[in-house]
């Protein structure tokens, strides 16, 4: 019998089908964590905390914490919706902006628990900015906004594939986590988000920048295992990519590895 595959637990997005919620995933990275990290891939439902979940009653974080210990792995995607700014100290300022409260509250505290626990954590766009949030940073609500910056979103009338097609370069910190797995210092990414780092956490170290200074890619060297997060998609035809294919292997790897600590641990094989 082959070995088994990792465990890893992707945070779900919540939303409206009609009057009804749902918890969904897109399909993107599904395929990407069980392909490129070679994983098995769980789907985390939003979960209700503060009352904020429409037919879910609430949990606690006992709860979170237990399902913690049963991964390999975390995986935080993006979403069409944005984080609530008042997880880090500020107003709303665009009140249009869409919102998923369960995830909020979720993903948040499943970051600060798994990087407790040891637990290998890969974020992608929105998942990048909740992984700073969570440790202390905060975001520009509209990086358009700012004069200094670029815009970042993506064409809305564009195609799904002119959307996700290499759409600026980054460089990569020289001796960084990226740029040792690449050896190079610049690389061509897509660019599909409104909102992006502000004020950076203090335990997060940078990994890569756009041309106009706006943070794209954080790790974690503190932390027990790999923590990584990057702004763009990565996980958009990663196969295809050389920095994507490393990013979602590395990861598996990780994982890999607190599976077999974690059955060590716990006496199996």
């Amino acid at each position: 019998m082959g070995e088994q595959r990792p465990l890893i637990g992707i945070q779900a997005d919540v939303f409206l089908n009609g009057q009804a919620p749902f918890h969904g995933v897109g399909e993107k990275y599904i395929n990407a964590v069980i392909h490129g990290s070679q994983a098995q891939a769980m789907l985390i439902p939003g979960l209700s905390f503060e009352q904020d979940g429409r037919e879910l009653q609430q949990v606690d974080d006992d709860y979170l914490r237990d399902l913690i210990s049963r991964l390999d792995g975390l995986f935080l995607p993006g979403s069409p919706s944005n984080l609530n700014p008042q997880h880090y100290q500020e107003p709303l300022l665009h009140p249009d902006s869409p919102a998923d409260p369960q995830r909020d509250a979720t993903s948040l505290r499943l970051i600060r628990l798994a990087i407790e626990q040891g637990v290998p954590l890969f974020a992608v766009c929105r998942g990048f900015q909740e992984l700073n949030v969570a440790l202390g940073g905060s975001l520009y609500q509209a990086v358009h906004d700012q004069p200094e910056l670029l815009d970042h979103r993506e064409d809305k009338q564009a195609s799904r594939a002119e959307q996700y097609a290499p759409a600026h370069e980054v460089t990569l910190v020289a001796n960084g986590l990226l740029a040792s797995w690449l050896s190079c210092t610049r690389w061509k990414v897509n660019s599909l988000h409104g909102q992006g780092v502000k004020q950076l956490a203090p335990v997060l170290r940078v990994e890569a920048r756009a041309d106009d200074g706006l943070i794209e890619a954080v790790s974690l060297p503190s932390a027990a295992a790999l923590v990584v997060a990057v702004q763009w998609h990565p996980e958009w035809q990663f196969a295809d990519d050389a920095l994507s294919a490393a990013l979602f292997h590395a990861f598996g790897e990780a994982a890999r590895l607190r599976r077999a600590q974690r059955l060590a641990t716990s006496g199996h094989s």
